[in-house]
């Protein structure tokens, strides 16, 4: 039997806060829209609250055995839905992501995530391979590539992104040094600084440096390997930016530099960054913000989630938001570490990794300091499926400290 005096209640108090909060700035957000339904968001995202915590609850009461035995079956069925919704899902502005039920959306990405963690959890915790074996990576990357490139086919990279950052959140867990996981990262790096000659000779040649000074010895072959990859990034470099589309061309332009299209790709940046701004120390007040209420602010109920807060409750309001997911953060790692499972040690941590790299990207995005990806801030956007995966994932991180002391 379950003895609640023994859960987390200051993760849970944290986490709650944050939707609560999340609920009033989707009302404050979407008070003054034109259209009725809009203006009714905050009491569905107030119904999926509902929901996300009955699912939340049914989780704690599960035996983590279960989902330990099953992790592989629910990576094949969130592997079929990601499928089917190519097939048979809605379509709006131009992208296939969800399944329409009357008024209720579902986005079988979010089920892949925690898919995702559940088989490279299940995978690491067994597996009897060395660190830097090839099967090792070679697994918990096909595990990883699968639905990453089914969601990518939606399209919906924001989304994807988070795969491949599960998988390296894991591979560190599991003990894989951070200079390795640097050198399998440096393709990507290489594709990025390729699109200068100078600077892709520099970043070259830093890489080269790296690999003599720290001297592989028997991992010479690893060393080639990652000097070929780069070598192979940088040359395709051209061939991948053709191969994007025109609207994700412009949002990386519009990143560099926003002023080159203020009324297209870089409004709203420009937009976001205006509404923070303008709150200063002590905001505008509550359903107060002018870039808000004037429509100028877009996606303010989900992407520029944040944007919203900044201008009505300014910066302290921003900070406590802040404290909060540090409480989250802080206390999801301690759980992960203590955790004598290690199935449900790698599922903690991953679950800390996808709620802290999607809290880092839309932040980043609504201050102009990364591009718009379109990743939702946890909790706090307009979102059902996304708040009920992440009410899980801390079902989970409470289940895994309330069983710590277990194998």
């Amino acid at each position: 039997m379950l003895d609640y005096r023994q859960l987390d209640w200051k993760l849970i108090g944290a986490v709650f806060a944050l939707s609560a909060i999340g609920v009033v700035l989707i009302m404050t957000a979407q008070h003054h829209a034109e259209s009725e339904y809009a203006r009714t968001f905050y009491l569905r995202q107030l119904l999926w609250l509902v929901i996300a915590l009955a699912a939340a609850a049914a989780v704690l009461h599960l035996p983590y055995r279960l989902f330990d035995f099953a992790a592989y079956i629910f990576y094949a069925v969130a592997v079929l839905l990601l499928v089917a919704v190519l097939m048979f899902g809605a379509t709006r502005m131009g992208a296939t992501r969800w399944f329409s039920f009357g008024p209720i959306n579902f986005a079988p990405a979010d089920v892949a995530k925690l898919a995702l963690i559940f088989a490279l959890a299940r995978f690491f915790a067994y597996s009897k391979s060395p660190l830097l074996s090839g099967q090792r990576v070679a697994v918990s990357l096909g595990l990883t590539v699968v639905p990453m490139m089914l969601i990518l086919k939606q399209p919906d990279l924001g989304t994807a992104l988070t795969f491949p950052v599960v998988m390296y959140a894991l591979w560190f867990w599991s003990g894989i040094p951070p200079l390795y996981l640097l050198l399998i990262a440096s393709p990507l790096l290489s594709l990025v600084a390729a699109s200068n000659a100078i600077s892709w000779s520099i970043y070259m040649a830093v890489l080269l440096a790296v690999l003599i000074l720290f001297k592989p010895g028997r991992q010479l072959i690893f060393s080639v390997l990652i000097v070929v990859a780069n070598l192979a990034f940088g040359a395709v470099m051209p061939l991948v930016w053709n191969r994007l589309e025109e609207y994700q061309q412009l949002r990386i332009i519009s990143f560099v530099d926003p002023s080159q299209d203020p009324r297209g790709a870089g409004y709203q940046i420009i937009q976001s960054k205006i509404a923070i701004g303008s709150g200063g120390l002590w905001g505008k007040g509550f359903l107060g913000g002018s870039q808000t209420k004037l429509d100028f602010l877009p996606e303010r109920h989900t992407d520029f989630i944040f944007s919203v807060l900044g201008e009505e409750f300014g910066l302290w309001g921003a900070l406590i938001v802040l404290a909060l997911f540090f409480v989250f953060f802080y206390r999801g790692i301690r759980i992960a570490a203590r955790s004598r499972s290690r199935f449900l040690s790698y599922v903690s941590f991953g679950g800390v990794a996808i709620i802290f790299f999607q809290f880092l990207v839309n932040i980043g995005m609504t201050l102009g300091l990364m591009p718009v990806t379109g990743v939702p801030l946890p909790f706090l956007s307009y979102g059902g499926t996304s708040l009920v995966l992440s009410w899980v994932l801390v079902a989970f991180l409470l289940k895994a400290d309330y069983h710590w002391q277990e194998y």
